[in-house]
């Protein structure tokens, strides 16, 4: 859902290389069983052939799905140029601590001290896991003749609608993927001793419990369908499975053959995903549905009682209308809100696919924010990672510690400082562990080589910009923007500021009397509401009122 970059990998993240990373590294100090950063910049650079900023990228996204530490303000720090932010980065924080993936995303607002000397590693065969994945998005040539790259039935789409091109969100696809790579991802993880073996079928290779416990990283389940989720190299592990897993106690290893036949016999779909959850999941009445139309507003989320997983809630074909909601469901939840039109959300607490003239105000995103497909829709969050993908003429007011990505299909992109704040946003940027420096809002990543034109996106100009009003009461103590303006754009408020002030001057110093006053307050109320209607204001002001006290609002 997260670890997937949303763009076709580099062919030299495909498996042949991936092999021959994997010896280079159990023949390296430093690259086994931890590979630190510098030693992966020196892989993917020379041997790879990636950009540096590519290399940095993987491994920073790797670090995040585990647990991050505050380098934030190392990199603020390092005004010395590229050269200074590179050696923070190659003494930056202590080596993670291992665990299954299901609790990434709570262990994200987690931080370790900084000063600890241990340079930035990450766990070897895990982090070659994460590089294989990246093949989930990958462009079949053949896959395109054929018209589907999988064989398979497709899951439930939100609106009966074909399925976009990137798979992070389909379930059906996660379980596919694996079952069609799961020899390969098993390979990569052996032993270079063992890998000739697995080339015939005369011997099985042994796998070692630390391939497993790897192996972890990206499946876990349970016991005859019980409550308590376990990661797999526990489950493997048990007395019980032996017999079918090829587990010898004498080895301290596992049948090649025989742990691949398990998992692959015992492999669903994730019963926590988006799938589950538009089947099952609790629905939401959060929004009105709007007289004379045929659109039907869905939001679902997951059943309560789910062990140990972070929820999921869909929004989709939310229309003309304003939607805020400050609620525990959306807590350490992924978003995806799906063609939405129109409409003003403001989600204190994402994918944003296929929406079309809306507005979005996001409280601290803890991970990403990837908007995919829309047309001229507006993104105001602090996040720590912004992606985009296929966007026409869409603006994002972004405060985030690390690059935006640029990746495929995107044009006139605006791209702007972060403008709004209301009263708890400084608190809620403390739980979710985001600081207002480094802010990388200005500096995109053009991910993609049909994205390198810089002309895919601009700065927007200061005389375009105004400040956002969140137009919500609240208990808190932030009183103004985290972080304040950049100087150039905070110039231009007060530039327009002083104008008003100075046509209030003239106002007052025109000497009218009291039923011009009055004429002349009428004059400018219609013109106030003639912009108001020509500019859709109108229907964000109206849709700001609250509902009758007798319409149907789920809690939530």
């Amino acid at each position: 859902l997260l670890g997937a970059l949303r763009a076709p990998p580099p062919a030299k993240l495909g498996r042949h290389y991936l092999r021959k990373v994997a010896a280079y590294a159990r023949a390296r100090r430093g690259c086994f069983p931890r590979l630190r950063w510098p030693r992966w910049r020196r892989v993917a650079c020379g041997k790879l052939q990636l950009p540096a900023s590519l290399a940095w990228l993987y491994f920073e996204l790797f670090v995040s799905l585990r647990r991050r530490p505050r380098w934030d303000e190392a990199e603020a720090a390092a005004c010395g140029g590229a050269q200074e932010l590179e050696r923070q980065r190659s003494q930056a924080g202590t080596p993670f601590p291992e665990g299954n993936s299901r609790g990434f995303a709570s262990r994200l607002a987690l931080t370790l001290p900084f000063s600890l000397p241990a340079q930035l590693s990450v766990d070897t065969l895990q982090f070659l896991l994460f590089l294989y994945i990246q093949q989930l998005n990958k462009v079949s040539l053949r896959a395109s003749l054929l018209g589907d790259e999988w064989p398979r039935a497709k899951a439930p789409s939100l609106a009966g609608q074909t399925h976009s091109q990137y798979k992070n969100w389909n379930d059906q696809d996660h379980q596919v993927f694996v079952q069609s790579h799961l020899s390969d991802m098993l390979e990569l993880l052996l032993d270079p001793e063992q890998l000739p073996a697995s080339l015939h079928s005369t011997h099985s290779p042994l796998v070692s419990c630390e391939a497993v416990r790897a192996l972890s990283f990206l499946i876990e389940g349970t016991v005859n369908k019980s409550g308590t989720v376990h990661p797999l190299h526990e489950l493997a592990l048990w007395q019980p499975f032996h017999g079918e897993n090829g587990y010898s106690k004498i080895t301290k290893g596992f049948s090649f053959t025989k742990l691949e036949s398990w998992i692959r016999s015992c492999l669903t779909t994730n019963p926590f995903g988006m799938t589950a959850c538009l089947r099952s999941g609790r629905k939401l009445a959060w929004a009105q549905q709007v007289e004379g139309t045929t659109r039907r507003a869905k939001i679902a989320c997951h059943a309560h009682g789910i062990p140990e997983v972070f929820p999921m809630v869909i929004m989709s074909q939310v229309y003309k209308q304003t939607l805020a909601k400050s609620s525990d469901t959306l807590v350490g939840a992924h978003v995806r809100i799906h063609r939405c039109n129109e409409s003003f959300l403001y989600l204190l607490s994402v994918t944003i696919e296929k929406c079309r003239n809306s507005t979005f105000i996001l409280g601290p995103v803890q991970t990403s924010v990837h908007v995919h497909s829309c047309d001229n829709v507006k993104v105001i969050a602090v996040c720590h990672r912004l992606s985009l993908s296929s966007t026409t003429g869409c603006t994002f007011y972004i405060l985030t510690p690390t690059q935006p990505l640029i990746l495929s299909g995107n044009q006139a992109v605006s791209l702007a400082p972060f403008h709004t704040h209301y009263p708890m946003l400084e608190d809620h940027m403390a739980q979710a562990g985001l600081a207002t420096l480094p802010n990388y809002w200005d500096s995109p990543m053009l991910v993609c080589k049909e994205s390198s034109n810089e002309s895919t996106f601009r700065l927007l100009p200061p005389s375009e910009f105004y400040t956002f009003v969140i137009p919500f009461e609240m208990e808190g103590d932030t009183t103004e923007t985290p972080g304040g303006l950049p100087s150039a754009y905070q110039m231009a408020l007060s530039q327009r500021e002083q104008k008003v002030q100075n046509w209030q001057k003239t106002v007052k110093e025109a000497g009218l009397t009291k039923q011009q006053r009055k004429k002349f307050q009428v004059l400018v109320e219609n013109k106030f509401y003639e912009w108001l209607v020509q500019t859709g204001n109108r229907q964000q002001l109206d849709s700001l009122v609250p509902p009758a006290a007798g319409s149907k609002q789920a809690a939530g």
